[in-house]
This record gives C-alpha cells, structure tokens and sequence, in this order.
C-alpha cells in the first residue's frame, strides 16, 4: 500500500472519566484516568498504522520531556516522524472530561508553537511527493493546509481534507478546489455547505454542491443519525452502527483512516464506506481518542 501523510495536531491526551461534573467553587472524584498519544492528527495517523498502513506524520510538539514521551508513543505505534518539528514551548495538552451518558466536555491547550506552519510543510516536500495520500486535518492554520495540499497536487498525490476550510479569505477556497476527498462532521458540514443537515437528502444535496467545486469524493455526517457519501456517480446513506457508546471523539478519526485505506485499495464504494462507518462505531465504545483497530 502507498504511504499516507497525516498533516495535523499531535498532544498529550488526559481522560478524566466522573460520575457527575461539580458545581462551581466545589470538587467531585475522577473514577478513571488515561493518558496518552492524542490530538486529532496523531489519532488519525494511529489508526492508519493500526490498518495496516505506511504512515507518516507531520507535525509539531515542544521541547519539554512530554513531546518526547510524545515522539517515542508515536514511534511505538509504528508512525514516522521524521517530520515532526520541536519548538521551544509546552506539547499540546488536551484534557477530555467524560460524564456518564457520554457527555464530554474538552479542555485544550493549544500553544502557537505547536501549530503546523507552512515551513513546516516546505520542509517535507519530498515525504509528500512520496506519498499515495495526504491527509490534512483544516483545525491546523489555513496557510500550512494550503501548501501541503498544493504540494501533493503539483506530485499526483491524493489530497484527503478533514473538517471545514476557513470561510474567509481565499484559502478555503483553493484548498476545496485542490482536494480530492473532503470529509466533515455534521457541525464542519453545516459550515462548508452552508445548509443544515438534517437528513440524508439534505447532505445528498449539499454534498453535490461541494462537488461542483472540485472534490471527487464529498463525505459529511448527519448528525446522530450516519453519513453520506456522495460521488459524482454514487449516493450511499450508511446509518451508524449499534454498538456501545462511551466516547465519540476519536470516531471521525478511525472513519476517514479507514476511508483512507479503503481508496488505496481500490475498493468499491459501498465496501469503503460500510468499513469507515464500523472503524467508528469501533472507537466509541472506550474512553479517549485513540483508536483501537488492529
């Protein structure tokens, strides 16, 4: 199978798990507590690793002990990170608070230095002209985004975006019109199609209209409810799976992986889509981010 490059957010992921949120100005006991390789670009990477694929991630953490612990859990999982870059200031720290019922709640520290800047991206031309893929998670700044998707172009390479481009300035523009594959939650989704997804043939139709700006391959999700996938030739609903549900943040994540592979393989769509659907339901019935597909 081609590599992928994952472009997006590495962090120290800390999993609190309590009975009940406390009240202002009092406390209440953790009953469980995780912490781990995390952050939305990491999780998507472990997750192609876990399927079996080649996978490198460009990246950025601090120089304090927690990116190197960082770097050695990726190196473990099977990630090149040859490409992560080190600047002086904390790793990202992301602390997920899960109450029962799965209500979660996010805590992020996100300092500037451990965005990806386009310097970065610069610095890994050849990886990406290497690569059969490259992933781009569109939380990181919109000028990086823009020229790794630009450099995979100009190679041939298959141009993956997650999430929803910025709405102003002429980025988010280019980077829709360079992608091939566009991916959104339902909350990205409303604000890349403009439209509210209520059902299926709402994000039908507002993904035809994303697909008249470039992309092949449009996937958005109808909340609580599954998601579409819409080619030029192919409509498909797949409703999200029955299974346990303890934590969906690592879901959209295990689905674009998955969907990932199942375009390197060649598969068919109906296969591609009923694969990245089940690595979600997969990843929600556990604590955290992280994926859990091998």
């Amino acid at each position: 199978m081609d590599s992928v490059v994952v472009l997006g957010q590495i962090a120290r992921d800390l999993v609190l798990t309590l009975d009940e949120l406390p009240e202002p100005g009092s406390g209440a006991p953790v009953t469980s507590r995780r912490e781990l390789l995390g952050g939305k670009g990491a999780n998507q990477a472990v997750a192609l690793a876990q399927l079996g694929a080649e996978v490198a991630l460009v990246g950025a953490v601090g120089t304090d002990d927690v990116g190197e612990d960082l770097l050695r859990q990726a190196t473990a999982d099977g990630i090149d990170v040859s490409a992560v870059v080190r600047r002086g200031a904390d790793s990202a720290l992301i602390v997920d608070v899960l109450e029962p019922g799965n209500q979660w709640r996010y805590l992020e520290y996100v300092p500037r230095e451990t965005l990806v800047a386009e310097e970065d991206v610069l610095a890994a031309e050849k990886l990406i002209a290497d690569a059969g893929t490259v992933l781009v998670q569109l939380q990181q700044p919109a000028a990086a985004c823009l020229a790794a998707a630009r450099l995979a172009r100009a190679a041939g390479v298959r141009v993956v975006l997650d999430g929803a481009p910025p709405t102003t300035g002429t980025h988010g523009a280019e980077l829709v019109e360079e992608a091939h594959v566009i991916r959104a939650d339902a909350r990205e989704a409303e604000q890349l199609t403009g439209a509210r997804l209520d059902d299926a043939d709402s994000a039908c139709a507002a993904a035809r209209e994303v697909l008249r700006r470039g992309p092949e391959l449009v996937v958005l999700e109808v909340s609580g409810k599954g998601n579409v996938f819409v080619t030029n030739e192919n409509e498909l609903f797949v409703p999200l799976e029955d299974t346990p549900v303890v934590d969906t943040t690592g879901a959209g994540d295990a689905l674009i992986a998955a969907l990932v592979v199942g375009l390197h393989r060649g598969a068919p769509l109906p296969e591609i889509a009923a694969a990245a659907v089940t690595a979600a339901g997969r990843t929600t019935g556990h604590p955290g981010g992280r994926p859990s597909l091998g």
